[in-house]
């Protein structure tokens, strides 16, 4: 997934927002045209096709920050284990297996300035006892945040049909550059949470977190598997919503807590 800095006029004068895939930011380059088959695809998986980004390397990066592989795109996907929502918890298909289980994360050392940031990240997960801990390694590592560059904050991917968690986030140093440790903190949980297999809370209607018009990123009949427990009206500021207010700390909220704990 991608998180972006975009500024605000109408909705909210000189808020940043983060987003949890791409920044919407005017750019001297075009981006390539997505193909008409790609977004069909893309839309076939339960994803939102609009505003696809093509990152260059085969992959494309879908509602903001959730990156999907050309292999992806050709998976064959259960629709009835799958619904659009209104505004409850959500899971993807796949999920972090073989639990028990401690998951390894490492932070590039280009990245070093944000690693009480990841420390924090991680000690939330931690702190709740799950199925599954966090722990920090210095190679190897099943996670490994990387430095990257362009108009986003951030981006991850979903947990392997094998079972195993997303092994990238990809953090935009500069983007990020004047950002509190609790603010990139939130912003390193948020993606370690699509690694492990969360969708984003409002996915039906970013609007609740990053104003503007109402977008669901998925379609009828497909797009999220509903966490049970969680609240049917709007989880705010939960860590797994959609954008972020530059400055903002997102600790669990109690519906992430029950999402949480119901997966892991």
């Amino acid at each position: 997934m991608r998180k972006t800095i975009f500024t605000l006029s109408a909705v909210a004068a000189c808020m940043l927002i983060l987003y949890a895939c791409r920044k919407n930011v005017k750019t001297e380059t075009a981006e390539p045209a997505v193909s008409d088959e790609v977004l069909a695809k893309i839309y076939n998986l339960g994803f939102s096709n609009k505003d696809v980004i093509p990152d260059g390397n085969g992959n494309y990066i879908v509602e903001g920050d959730i990156l999907i592989s050309e292999a992806e795109l050709n998976e064959k996907v259960n629709v009835s284990l799958l619904r659009v929502g209104n505004e409850e918890q959500y899971r993807t298909t796949n999920l972090v297996r073989s639990l028990p289980r401690t998951i390894t994360v490492s932070l590039a050392s280009s990245l070093s300035a944000w690693s009480t940031a990841l420390n924090t990240a991680i000690s939330r997960y931690n702190a709740l006892g799950l199925t599954i801990t966090f722990s920090r390694v210095t190679s190897g590592a099943n996670i490994s945040i990387v430095n990257g560059s362009g108009s986003f904050l951030a981006s991850a991917g979903f947990p392997t049909s094998s079972g195993n968690p997303y092994n990238q986030v990809i953090l935009n140093n500069s983007a990020v550059s004047g950002q509190p440790q609790n603010t990139v903190a939130s912003i390193l949980a948020h993606e370690i949470g699509h690694c492990i297999g969360f969708r984003h809370t409002d996915y039906f209607n970013r609007s609740i977190s990053c104003g503007g018009s109402a977008v669901n990123e998925g379609s009828a009949g497909v797009g999220a598997i509903n966490i049970p427990g969680t609240p049917t009206g709007t989880s705010a500021n939960s860590w797994m919503l959609s954008c972020i207010g530059s400055g903002q700390n997102r600790p669990f909220n109690s519906a992430d807590v029950i999402a949480l704990n119901y997966l892991y």
